[in-house]
């Protein structure tokens, strides 16, 4: 098993005096129901999705609950509100009881938490694995921090990697795999095969459309979504056009726009805003969407093959923002392009500046490639702490103004 960096967070929420209820949220298959129970083994596991027990853990009272699960993991909680608001009367009636509550859509758990434990819990999402995760090979190996995250959480710009460390062929090798596969944990493993992954791929696709699709959206006909979906996927990376989707689906712009808003709430699409708060300049103000899983991507695409310059900037970000929210980095994550064609594929704001990075799939970067963070400051409300290239370049070098050029397997392991 693969450990994650999650789990210490989710110990040390969970004995603090305000963890007596945890929100665990995230898409299907990221492997949340087998953390809990490993980080919780005492705790008794409730399957909401039981037909059968279901009726009867809603009959209980609130002093069944205390008297008989006063510990427990109640998973897909909201597909029964009922039982949200049982929690919160334990909650309000007894100090002792403590709950993990498991979800994978935000839209209808996050509403009736809103309604029902608002200051009564606390909310954290799981994603996919990281590549620092995808190295380790068990619950006791220690997840240790990306140069990225390093950079992120201290500052530490000193310490440029170098490819000749130790593990290097390690992370090469789940750099490969991550570009081909993604991060599901029930496919990491080394012992099941190509031909296997793929197929978990595929059924995990046909799953999100035939369960959480419907019970997220109540739609009838699946036909348009699915449609959307692959139209996304194609399109991934780049700047996203509502009407050209809708006209060629035959659906309306806002049809679209609601089927891309229930692929970011149910964890499978990332949506980057354009950063556009300099009213002086002209910049462009559409979206860019990117798959949260490269595998998926891949699978939706029915693709096995080498991935496109789009596909891998969509691999990179998705890692780049797993990474910062594992650790819980306070950041906003943007593009920007102006209406001359500059562009930087992703803007990382935290509180002191910018993070600039420009994603490029070739092997061999050169001076050009950092020709977009030109005169970037006169744009941005803030300074610009570091600017990188990232790319499959094995080499790290300095591109002059400020602009490194660093590997990416070596940037995000």
């Amino acid at each position: 098993m693969k450990n994650r960096k999650i789990s210490n967070i989710l110990l040390e929420r969970s004995n603090s005096r305000f963890g007596r209820i945890i929100i665990l949220t995230g898409a299907r298959q990221t492997g949340k129901t087998t953390l809990v129970k490993q980080i919780f083994p005492k705790h008794d596991y409730i399957s909401i999705e039981d037909p059968i027990t279901v009726e009867q853990y809603k009959s209980l009272t609130a002093s069944q609950w205390e008297s008989t699960y006063p510990n427990a993991i109640l998973d897909e909680i909201q597909k029964e509100p009922q039982l949200i608001e049982s929690i919160k009367s334990v909650y309000d009636q007894f100090p002792e009881p403590r709950y993990i509550l498991l979800g994978s859509s935000q839209i209808m758990l996050l509403k009736n938490i809103r309604e029902s434990l608002a200051g009564r819990c606390q909310i954290l999402e799981m994603f996919p694995l990281t590549l620092p995760e995808m190295l380790t090979n068990s619950w006791d190996e220690e997840v240790q921090l990306s140069w990225f995250q390093n950079l992120i959480l201290n500052n530490d710009v000193d310490n440029i990697p170098f490819l000749l460390d130790k593990i290097h062929a390690d992370k090469l090798r789940v750099f490969n795999y991550y570009q081909q596969f993604g991060g599901y944990p029930a496919i990491s493993e080394n012992d099941i095969s190509e031909s296997e992954k793929y197929e978990w791929l595929r059924n995990y696709v046909r799953t999100y459309l035939e369960r959480d699709i419907r019970d997220l959206a109540e739609l009838r006909n699946l036909e348009p979504f699915a449609k959307t979906q692959k139209l996304i996927a194609i399109n991934t990376g780049q700047l996203t056009n509502n009407s050209q989707i809708a006209a060629e689906i035959g659906v309306t712009s806002k049809t679209v726009q609601r089927f891309i808003e229930y692929m970011n709430i149910s964890y499978q699409t990332l949506v980057l805003q354009p950063w556009s708060r300099n009213f002086k300049k002209r910049l462009v103000k559409s979206t860019k969407v990117h798959f949260m899983d490269v595998g998926v991507l891949r699978t939706i695409l029915q693709k096995h093959g080498e991935l496109s310059g789009h596909e891998f900037e969509s691999a990179i970000v998705a890692e780049i923002y797993k990474q910062l929210k594992t650790v819980f980095a306070d950041a906003q994550f943007y593009h920007l392009r102006t209406s001359d064609g500059r562009e930087i594929d992703l803007l990382i704001e935290i509180e002191a500046g910018y993070i600039a990075i420009e994603i490029k799939k070739t092997k061999a970067v050169r001076s050009v490639d950092a020709k977009h963070f030109r005169n970037l400051d006169d744009i941005l409300d803030k300074p610009i702490l570091h600017k990188f290239v990232l790319s499959n370049d094995l080499n790290i070098n300095d591109l002059g103004n400020g602009v490194m050029a660093i590997p990416a397997v070596k940037f995000l392991t």
